[in-house]
């Protein structure tokens, strides 16, 4: 094989030689693929500013995801590779960028806060819960140990593109930064959220 050969072989191929330990085919992944990882990471680098963040930490995230989603694709699921390692990209670029942002804003303590503001719209999750009597903050503190807890139940309740929406959400970034960030309209943004609230009533149900 040869770098310059890469688009000779399909993803299913070249994952197929990486799982017979062949580096070769993972170099060449990592080759096809960073034009799209350097894409997003220069797109995510305009929600970075004064977060101590460089587009080549944002890369280096990129790559790890990548990495992941070469380790992880099952060939069985019905997604394209592209997509698949496309979604781990962003996640790890997204996580670099949540992080970041909770460190200076300091939205978190040892959790992320359920109770989030931004400049131009409201999504606060436990407003919305309580808002229902049904939803009472003392039956859902006895229902989950802390906050933490609750969160992670949340999240693995959710699709990949809404833990994307959720995280970015409650690390105070605005629907329309969200949208930018996944390049999405507004509108998928804000059926998101809205299917988002609806899981969460659902799990507090349980």
């Amino acid at each position: 094989m040869n770098y310059r050969d890469y688009k000779d072989y399909n993803d299913y191929e070249l994952i197929s030689y990486v799982k017979e330990s062949n580096e070769e085919a993972s170099d060449i992944l990592f080759e096809k693929y960073k034009p799209l990882i350097i894409t997003i990471a220069t797109k995510m680098i305009g929600y970075s500013s004064n977060l101590g963040l460089e587009i080549n930490d944002l890369i280096q995230e990129g790559l790890i995801g990548l990495n992941t989603a070469i380790k992880s694709f099952d060939d069985q699921e019905e997604v394209s590779f592209y997509t698949y390692a496309r979604t781990c990209i962003e996640r790890k670029m997204i996580s670099a960028l949540v992080s970041a942002r909770r460190q200076k804003h300091k939205i978190l303590n040892e959790s992320m806060s359920l109770e989030v503001y931004s400049d131009d719209d409201e999504f606060n999750i436990m407003e919305s819960l309580t808002a229902d009597n049904s939803y009472n903050p003392e039956n859902i503190v006895v229902e989950y140990e802390n906050e933490h807890t609750l969160l992670e139940n949340i999240i693995n309740s959710l699709t990949p593109f809404e833990q994307q929406v959720f995280e970015l959400k409650l690390s105070g970034f605005k629907y329309r930064e969200i949208a930018d960030i996944l390049d999405k309209d507004k509108k998928a943004i804000d059926n998101a959220l809205n299917r988002i609230k609806s899981k969460i009533k659902t799990l507090i149900k349980k």
